[in-house]
């Protein structure tokens, strides 16, 4: 998988699920599926940071995920 897809895929599932932990504290239920959707998306941005050569800084983050989408977008 390409380092690129990886981060914004693994941003745009640990956003997603922060709603849900939210709605899951709130409702006093364990966010069991949100703390794993957490993880995946950790797990993805970590997997991104490690095989990509010299890693991301902050500035690079928004340039990938626009050219991820631009890519992947018709």
């Amino acid at each position: 998988m390409d380092p690129d897809l990886a981060l914004s895929l693994g941003m745009v599932i640990a956003a997603f699920s922060v709603p849900s932990i939210l709605s899951a504290l709130t409702d006093r239920r364990a966010p069991r599926a949100s703390a794993l959707t957490i993880l995946m998306g950790g797990a993805l941005i970590l997997y991104a940071m490690q095989n990509k050569p010299g890693g991301y800084t902050f500035e690079q983050v928004p340039d990938v995920f626009v050219s991820v989408l631009a890519r992947y977008m018709p």
